[in-house]
């Protein structure tokens, strides 16, 4: 298996999200962000599929549903449907202005969410030892902010299992959050090898959804 090379991100990058207006924001994120994202897929879409043995997609968001407000954050997808990515348990890489992040995530729109809520249940001890404690969940993938996997009590994550199962508009998310001005995001080699760790440690997870 090869090791993941990633293009590096810069201060300007992060800059992108303080531009104010939809269309300023969008021509910016096209010339500047998007050709990384797509280089991201396009180098992680192959490991995954040897990491979890089914073909994966790659999904660059396209923001095309937005009239208005312009996007606080931007992202590629990894999926096992080459549709779309949404209704499926999937990977990410993306931004907000503050930070990069790293994630496994069951949406809103995915059926797999009962699924997955169940395995957790099943296998709480299991996510609670083997997820490091630097990860983070977050219920929200709107939401920027998160809470650390050593900071979660076994009540806190059987709270969010059975919120998965009962509320329609329910989210998980697990990974990792690199902070836009740590030198590993400079480093597309460093940055890549750091990816592919973290995917390789959410991989169990993406297996409990199915």
């Amino acid at each position: 298996m090869t090791t993941l090379k990633y293009p590096s991100f810069t201060s300007k990058d992060f800059d992108v999200f303080d531009v104010p207006g939809l269309e300023p924001r969008m021509e910016l994120l096209i010339e500047r962000i998007r050709p990384k994202l797509n280089e991201i897929g396009a180098a992680t879409a192959p490991f995954l599929t040897d990491l979890v043995g089914e073909e994966m997609f790659v999904h660059v968001a396209k923001h095309a549903r937005r009239t208005v407000n312009p996007p606080h954050d931007t992202w590629v997808a990894i999926a096992n449907n080459k549709r779309g990515y949404k209704a499926y348990p999937h990977f990410q890489v993306g931004m907000f202005g503050t930070h990069v992040f790293v994630i496994f995530a069951v949406i809103y729109e995915s059926n797999n969410k009962e699924i997955f809520a169940e395995a957790l249940e099943r296998q709480l001890d299991d996510v609670m030892e083997h997820i490091p404690g630097h990860f983070y969940w977050s219920t929200d993938h709107m939401n920027p902010e998160g809470t650390l996997h050593k900071d979660i009590s076994k009540a806190d994550f059987k709270k969010m299992a059975e919120r998965l199962k009962t509320v329609k508009k329910s989210e998980i998310l697990c990974g990792l959050r690199i902070e836009q001005d740590d030198p590993l995001l400079l480093d597309g080699e460093a940055f890549g090898k750091k990816a592919q760790e973290v995917f390789t440690q959410l991989a169990p997870l993406y297996k409990m959804a199915f």
